[in-house]
């Protein structure tokens, strides 16, 4: 056991992809076991547990929301929900760092996932703040810590996840996501307003009833998404699975038929069209990067399904778990030791690997120190996001390097006092549970969870 974890540990310090670490590690195990007689286990068992830990109806969500952000990337739509954002609160003082907030938690109920959020709308707000005159770090730093957002309010892909790895209702997960990252764009829009405050940052744009009324109209079946989801899956009317399903047709109806429908009035009325249209290339491309994308999850997925399986079966789990609880005999000293090691997890390991991994070694413990599995879960999520605004591993951060065409220090530096704000949130979320428990209680006493 002692081997495996060295051997996993020497395989990231080098460079080695997390899957590939993963089932290494486990696979040198097996083998190292079977030399000497102290394992039984064939060593096909490495391919047969990866198998399996894809082999999961609700892991069926991860490509089709995946696919449901490309296609609104793809066909203009964040376009329209950035448009409304404007609108509706880029008359604010410090307008555009509101719009990129409100953006951020619009988008967030169509991908769920924080790299989409960063990479697609993102890339419209940062533009925007450079050309009326922000800081490009704090337009950068503002666009990476709301890209967090999306992976709390739902769908959420490391939601869907943790809910398979855990056997967590993932329903009453996304549900729990909303209040806390509602919350998240309150601390982060009163940062904004400080920092317009201090800066005397004006207003970007002038309140209009007309400008809002026609932009929510134009925004409207794109802002329907996240309500047809949620709402679906709290009647009862479709699964997690069904829901990234249904999102997925939506998004691809809205930005082939309906835009072109859409276009197709507006010439005939002598205007111009403004709708964009998804063609067959864009199709194709969307296609090929979903592939590749959920490759690469599931990859991952598999990677840390054989090498949880070892340490279940090894009772390494178990003795961690025992071990855990020597230092933390209470909820409260459990969840800030938990919290202190997430985080910095957060900053070496890829989110989904870190939840595959450390959830069958976490839950336990924090389920017989009386926290409730959703709750824990959404401070898992949110420990992990922080992660993706830290280096080594910040995914946010080369994303935005990218985008703002930086170096990744700057980037670094740029996202390092949005950090305050999100810890803000997580020491909310971790010691008043309400905040992630009232929403998906309330809803279960009215029968719809």
């Amino acid at each position: 056991m002692t081997l495996m974890l060295v051997a996993l540990l020497v395989m990231i310090v080098i460079g080695v992809p997390i899957a590939v670490a993963l089932a290494g590690s486990s696979l040198l195990f097996l083998l190292v076991g079977n030399l000497t007689g102290e394992v039984t286990t064939p060593v096909i068992t490495v391919i047969h547990r990866m198998v399996n830990g894809v082999d999961s109806f609700p892991l069926l969500a991860v490509p089709f929301f995946i696919m449901a952000g490309n296609l609104m990337n793809s066909a203009g739509i964040t376009k329209q929900i950035y448009d409304f954002a404007v609108a509706a609160v880029g008359w604010l003082r410090g307008g555009l760092g509101h719009v990129n907030v409100a953006g951020s938690v619009i988008f967030a109920g169509m991908s769920g996932t924080a790299v989409a959020d960063a990479g697609g709308i993102g890339t419209i707000e940062i533009k925007a703040m450079r050309d009326h005159g922000y800081d490009t770090k704090f337009a950068v730093g503002l666009t990476a810590a709301s890209s967090t957002i999306g992976p709390i309010i739902p769908p959420s892909l490391p939601l869907v996840i943790y809910g398979v790895v855990a056997n967590a209702s993932i329903n009453a997960l996304f549900v729990a996501g909303i209040l806390p990252g509602l919350i998240m764009a309150f601390f982060m829009s009163a940062t904004v307003a400080l920092y317009a405050h201090h800066y005397g940052i004006g207003r970007d744009a002038r309140f209009e009833l007309g400008r809002l009324g026609r932009s929510f109209l134009n925004a409207f079946l794109p802002l329907l998404t996240p309500a047809i989801i949620i709402g679906g899956m709290s009647f009862g009317l479709f699964t997690p699975t069904e829901a990234a399903v249904f999102a997925c047709a939506y998004a691809l109806l809205l930005s082939t038929v309906i835009h072109g429908s859409f276009n197709l009035v507006l010439s005939a009325r002598g205007q111009r069209p403004r709708y964009s249209v998804l063609s067959l290339r864009q199709f194709i491309r969307v296609t090929m990067d979903t592939i590749e994308t959920t490759a690469v999850v599931l990859f991952i997925v598999a990677g840390a399904s054989i090498f949880g399986w070892v340490l279940t079966t090894t009772r390494t789990t178990d003795a961690l778990g025992e071990w855990i609880i020597t230092f933390a005999a209470d909820p409260i000293t459990f969840l800030i030791l938990v919290n202190v090691f997430l985080v910095v997890v957060g900053c070496f390991m890829e989110t989904i690997a870190a939840i595959t991994i450390l959830t069958p070694v976490l839950l336990p413990v924090a389920i017989k120190l009386g926290i409730d599995p959703v709750h824990f879960g959404i401070i898992m999520v949110l420990n992990l996001m922080i992660g993706l605004l830290t280096p080594p591993v910040g995914m946010v951060l080369y994303v935005l390097t990218r985008v703002a065409r930086i170096s990744f220090e700057e980037c670094m530096k740029a996202c390092a006092p949005w950090l305050v704000p999100l810890f803000i949130v997580l020491l909310l979320i971790t010691f008043v549970p309400e905040t992630v428990l009232w929403l998906p209680q309330f809803l279960k006493e009215l029968g719809y969870l």
